[in-house]
């Protein structure tokens, strides 16, 4: 009768951490970018199909106050052409191919708006919007967020910048709010640390931090974030091994290129979370 009960404790509490496992959210890094062109509908569209918990994707602004989805401020790289983003007009990068550079079923593929994007959200689902600018692109921001019909917590702002995070909790006070960082190492030291970034975040007002997974993101890195009472979040994760360490130590969502393929690694079956 002991033997019975405890083989029974032992398996409700195996499965209860396997659940709470399986629980990290999968966050698609620009879409599912592995496959598809980085930022563009039909990376975000297949990230979706690949039932994606979450779509990361960055947005500044054109030189006419557009918001417009892409993460180099220089568009050589995937449109092939010389020029910032900030220096062409919303119909000039409207213009511009962002898709053959992944190979040729790819072309024609246009740089998308904010509005555009936040439309593709699934009931469920959520959007991570990074911005790559500073706090001007708060006000377009927050009319795009409008606009869009989606519910708060559909729609989560994260940034490097600290400023750009405080103005737009100020503006948005309903959305979460998570600051990303990297880090760099100095005889053996990182920086920032955990304690610094948590002390940034706390101040401004913020609900989270998005860290770099090559950091130095341990048990008790965790442990500390989570008794601040913040979501904790890493980035970018394409290597299964990493990801289930991370899973371990409880992070709450896990950005990735291959979100279909981490979601089989990791285990996570329902929704994509």
């Amino acid at each position: 009768m002991i033997q019975s009960l405890t083989a029974l404790l032992l398996a409700l509490l195996v499965n209860g951490l396997s659940a709470n496992l399986a629980a990290v959210e999968i966050v698609a890094h620009r879409g599912a970018s592995h496959d598809a062109p980085e930022n563009t509908l039909a990376s975000i569209n297949l990230a979706w199909r690949q039932n994606a918990g979450a779509v990361e994707l960055d947005v500044m602004l054109s030189s006419d106050g557009r918001i417009v989805v892409i993460h180099d401020k220089d568009l050589k790289r995937l449109a092939g052409v010389d020029g910032k983003v900030v220096e062409k007009s919303f119909d000039e990068l409207r213009q511009l191919d962002v898709g053959e550079w992944k190979g040729a079923r790819w072309k024609g593929e246009q740089m998308p708006t904010l509005g555009e994007v936040l439309a593709t959200i699934p009931e469920g689902r959520r959007m991570f919007v990074e911005l790559k600018t500073g706090p001007e692109i708060v006000p377009a921001l927050q009319r795009a967020i409008k606009a869009s019909g989606k519910r708060a917590k559909q729609i989560v702002i994260i940034s490097f910048s600290l400023a750009a995070c405080a103005a737009s909790k100020k503006a948005l006070p309903e959305h979460e709010v998570a600051l990303i960082s990297g880090f760099k190492t100095r005889d053996g030291k990182s920086s920032p640390t955990i304690a610094t970034l948590i002390r940034n975040a706390k101040k401004a007002g913020l609900d989270g931090l998005d860290l770099d997974a090559r950091g130095p993101l341990t048990d008790d890195a965790a442990k500390r974030i989570r008794k601040a009472g913040l979501k904790f979040y890493v980035w970018t994760v394409d290597d299964p091994k990493r990801a289930k360490e991370l899973q371990r130590i409880g992070v709450d969502g896990i950005t990735t290129n291959r979100p279909g393929w981490m979601r089989e690694q990791l285990g996570v079956v329902k929704d994509g979370r």
